[in-house]
């Protein structure tokens, strides 16, 4: 009953915007965003989505952190010294960092954030993004204990964290939420759960979550940085489908959107104009296939015709139609130091594509009187359901491919990828968490447990490892650009196209600046109560 008269009245005063007694702050100083699903979690370690990231930054802080136009900048820790050598990094905590509760965040809350990122019993997804730091990759094996983790607090204040080779972007590793602070376990493991969500070191903290609705955040006054927050309290809004979510927009109850959905694109230009932002960044949406077991292990041949039998070109300009360009690559043109090789078909007319593909499928042991029988599945979304049956319509017309369509909750699809007992293709993204090839190409080395797919090549990663030892960045970029190449040509994965960021954002909120990552802290954000 609460959450339907705080609807009834957001409807008599225009909405959500003036919504925010419940935070005990006054009307105008809340900022409403929208968010596209639930986040899987707010433990920082075992957080694995885009949408719990986007809450996490704004309830916690790593070492580092960035500016709204996405530059390197202190974090926690307000400086650092790195070795001659580049393996040792030693990080000065800042003496003001808080947590919400008021207690100092020290240098062995960083030791024990790290430690639970590779510890096997967490299982974290993102284990893999610290395993350059010493020990980790044996101890994500499970052939050490976490404690030997090459990492330690040499007093309160001061944090070492010790490589096993030079990492030339590992400061901007230490941005992500997987890297954030920890506190020590309590006894009670269902008290450890809820304290984990409720307890953070960030410029805001949780004060609610209704699942499915919405995550109410309030300013953390404890945080070091708190004389620069302007907004005083923050509420991300679940929304899965974007057509709600536009709607809710143009009823005045956001001020920001996570998306704009394609069917009402060119509207939206022309209604809004300079609210819609719209720019580059490091993303890519695709299908991947699950390489544990038929039809796809061993027929990279019905791989590679099913992807070329998608006409991408379509996909963007029909379905998705808002800026994305059509993927020949697995890394997004753009990223730095960097120039990605194409899919070998890249250059060829969609005709002379589907010919091929049709060869490539017959070479496969498949027919007409014989068809590959698929399951595609893919996530509850407006958008994902159009280019899933945009799919379905090019593998049948091509190939004859009997496609059944799967929709799924998004935490129930991402499960089931992770599981690989009963997928067969999936749909996919990846949204660069640094500026780097490696953080997509990292994503199919074999000993990765972020690699969905299954794909393990020893060329591939004999190629990975070849560019981690390359001090010289030229020579690294050439081992790299390899690899992908090989990726290619193996078809473990099928690009379909790169990301645009797309955000409505209201001309009262004042510094929201476009960046590649496409983060934007809700601490950076200001309300314009002029307007």
């Amino acid at each position: 009953m609460k959450r339907i008269r705080c609807w009834l009245l957001a409807a008599a005063c225009l909405a959500l915007l003036g919504c925010g007694a419940s935070d005990g702050v006054d009307n105008g100083s809340v900022l409403h965003r929208g968010l596209a699903t639930d986040p899987e979690s707010l433990d920082p370690q075992l957080a694995r989505s885009m949408q719990a990231a986007n809450v996490l930054r704004d309830i916690g802080e790593g070492l580092l952190s960035y500016t709204p136009d996405g530059q390197l900048v202190p974090g926690s820790a307000e400086s650092w010294q790195i070795s001659a050598d580049g393996l040792v990094y030693t990080f000065n905590i800042r003496a003001a960092a808080r947590w919400s509760d008021g207690n100092p965040v020290t240098a062995e809350n960083f030791v024990i954030g790290l430690r639970r990122l590779v510890d096997p019993a967490i299982a974290a997804f993102y284990a893999s993004t610290v395993i350059d730091i010493v020990n980790a990759a044996a101890i994500i094996a499970g052939e050490a204990p976490a404690e030997t983790l090459g990492v330690a607090a040499l007093d309160t204040r001061t944090l070492q964290i010790s490589l096993s080779r030079p990492v030339p972007y590992f400061l901007r590793l230490l941005t992500h939420p997987s890297t954030f602070p920890a506190r020590p376990t309590p006894a009670n493991a269902e008290s450890d759960k809820r304290r984990r969500s409720l307890l953070s070191n960030g410029a805001y903290r949780l004060m609610s979550w209704e699942p499915g609705s919405l995550l109410r955040l309030r300013r953390n006054e404890y945080y070091w940085n708190d004389a620069a927050t302007a907004v005083d309290a923050v509420h991300h809004h679940v929304i899965t489908e974007e057509t709600a979510e536009l709607n809710r927009y143009r009823a005045g109850e956001l001020h920001t959107t996570g998306n704009v959905p394609p069917e009402n694109f060119a509207a939206v230009r022309k209604r809004y104009g300079d609210e819609l932002r719209v720019t580059q960044y490091l993303g890519i949406d695709y299908l991947g296939f699950n390489l544990s077991r038929p039809p796809f292990k061993d027929k990279p041949e019905l791989r590679q015709a099913l992807s070329m039998a998608i006409d991408r070109e379509i996909l963007v300009e029909k379905i998705t139609g808002r800026g994305e360009a059509p993927a020949y690559s697995w890394v997004p043109p753009g990223t730095s130091n960097y120039e990605p090789p194409h899919l070998s078909y890249a250059d060829l007319s969609q005709d002379e594509r589907n010919i091929i593909a049709q060869s490539l499928y017959e070479q496969a042991g498949f027919s007409a009187d014989n068809p590959a029988v698929i399951e595609l599945r893919y996530n509850t979304s407006a958008t994902q359901q159009r280019v899933a049956l945009a799919v379905q319509a090019m593998w049948s017309d091509v190939l004859g491919v009997d496609v059944t369509l799967i929709n799924e909750e998004f935490q129930v699809l991402l499960s089931n990828i992770r599981e690989a007992k009963i997928t067969e293709v999936f749909r996919g993204s990846w949204i660069g968490d640094y500026d780097d090839a490696t953080t997509f190409l990292k994503l199919l080395t074999g000993d990765n447990p972020s690699n969905v797919s299954g794909y393990k090549s020893e060329t591939f990663d004999s190629l990975m490892q070849r560019a981690a030892s390359q001090a010289d960045a030229g020579r690294r970029r050439l081992f790299l650009e390899e690899a992908e190449r090989v990726l290619l040509v193996d078809h473990p994965v099928i690009p379909l196209y790169f990301y645009v960021s797309k955000h409505l954002v209201r001309p009262e909120v004042k510094g929201w600046e476009d960046n590649v990552l496409d983060y934007h802290y809700s601490q950076h954000l200001s309300l314009d109560a002029a307007r």
